[in-house]
């Protein structure tokens, strides 16, 4: 039963739900319980400090005392990729502590991205963030629309522009401030400008947090489907400022928790009891309550992605709900639903579908259903969804392979999942018409 307030978790990190997996193991698995693996690698030069090794079955945080400077100290996750590897930052106030930007600048001159929406709030912030005690820094700025319709070619040149004009060379560093839109964006233009320059994320939306600033996914929507142009290109550092979610209207926020539930689902059973327990409290913005959520979502991504940066297998599996979501969001309009509202949805179908294959039971559908609605996001797509509209789409989907669909569904207990093409094809038809018309 959901409660009001927070309930803090129990202080040793469980493994149950981070059995490791090798990109040949699509069907992720985790055993009822589990003891910390002696492989897994305890670090102790930070405060607060996560690893997540390709190695290692689980994250282990570090017990240490914080540091007694007038500054929070922040939790760091870190995601391990070698040469490439960086930290995500996590905390309140760190807009407010210029030396976890300054350390990753290494040129004299920044391209800050962000819109029309986010700027007023945060932009002065964050160049103070960067040129405090700093004077060789400068810092140009260019402000888009805000939205996921302006997702595109045209608007992405308007980045590149401000890059030329301002003579931007290969030792700048472009910095995302705002959500997924954003952060997807402007990687791509730091990606594509000049073969590719550094780029920092400050993620401003639940949804931008807790996942789409993780990973390097970067890209731009094409109008025949989403994320049909971009690169995989890894950020030198993400920054969450969870104070920034202060100024988050409540859509936002409860588009960005269905990222959250999703963790749960595909791999971490004792979150998502967490998250029944705890919904309430996210949604009243409970600031300890959402750390957590945060800090728990970014050690799950972190560890997927050490182990399938270019989802080759693995990282596919965090795309529960996304097939059938993406769908809604092209056929329907990019930026008439958010894109945490049309994976709700998309979540449910998946389930319903796992369901008639007989993979899972009655009951984890229930509760799925109850959790969406509880956070007030969709648990239909839009009446004028089609199953026509959603075949069309989904058959150009990504993850689509020699001509057929694969779909990340639940089978087994809570926190197990599939990527897979291998199911009967009349489960997918009898779902599309249990939740269209026509």
């Amino acid at each position: 039963m959901a409660s009001s307030c927070f309930c803090p978790p129990n202080p040793a990190f469980s493994a149950n739900s981070h059995r490791k997996a090798t990109l040949r193991d699509f069907a992720v698995r985790l055993p009822a319980s589990a003891t910390l693996p002696s492989r897994c690698r305890l670090e102790s030069n930070a405060p607060n400090r996560l690893k997540v090794f390709a190695s290692s079955a689980v994250p282990v945080m570090d017990q240490s005392p914080q540091s007694k400077a007038s500054s929070p100290v922040p939790t760091i996750v870190e995601v391990d990729l070698g040469d490439r590897s960086y930290p995500i930052y996590i905390g309140s106030g760190l807009l407010q502590q210029p030396q976890l930007l300054q350390r990753h600048i290494h040129g004299k001159k920044v391209l800050i991205v962000t819109n029309t929406t986010v700027a007023p709030l945060y932009l002065d912030k964050t160049i103070s963030a960067l040129t405090d005690g700093n004077p060789n820094v400068s810092v140009e700025t260019v402000i888009l629309p805000d939205g996921e319709k302006f997702k595109n070619m045209e608007t992405l040149m308007k980045v590149f522009d401000k890059a030329i004009e301002s003579r931007l060379d290969r030792r700048c560093t472009f910095v995302a401030l705002g959500g997924g839109v954003i952060g997807d964006m402007c990687g791509y233009a730091a990606a594509s400008y000049l073969r590719g320059v550094n780029f920092i994320q400050i993620p401003t939306t639940v949804m931008a947090q807790v996942d789409s600033s993780v990973g390097g996914k970067t890209g731009i929507n094409h109008p025949l489907g989403k994320n049909m142009i971009g690169a995989f290109y890894q950020p030198q550092c993400v920054l969450v400022d969870t104070d920034t979610l202060n100024t988050l209207p409540d859509r936002e926020l409860a588009s960005g928790l269905a990222e959250v539930i999703k963790y749960g689902l595909i791999r971490d059973a004792e979150f998502f009891e967490w998250q029944e327990n705890n919904m309430s409290a996210l949604l009243a913005r409970d600031p300890e309550a959402f750390a957590y959520a945060i800090k728990r979502s970014c050690e799950n991504k972190a560890e997927v992605v050490s182990l399938d940066e270019k989802e080759s297998g693995l990282r596919a599996t965090l795309n529960l709900g996304h097939t059938f979501g993406h769908a809604i969001e092209t056929g329907f309009g990019y930026g008439e639903w958010l894109h945490g509202e049309a994976v709700a949805a998309g979540t449910v179908m998946a389930v319903d579908m796992s369901r008639r294959l007989g993979w899972i039971d009655d009951s984890l559908v229930q509760r799925v259903d109850k959790i969406l609605q509880q956070t007030k996001l969709p648990t239909v797509p839009p009446k004028t969804m089609t199953i026509e509209m959603f075949k069309s789409i989904m058959a150009v989907d990504k993850k689509v392979a020699d001509g057929k669909l694969r779909l990340i569904l639940l089978k087994g207990a809570l926190g197990n999942c599939v990527f897979t093409g291998d199911y009967d094809k009349k489960a997918l038809d009898q779902t599309l018409h249990a939740f269209c018309k026509s």
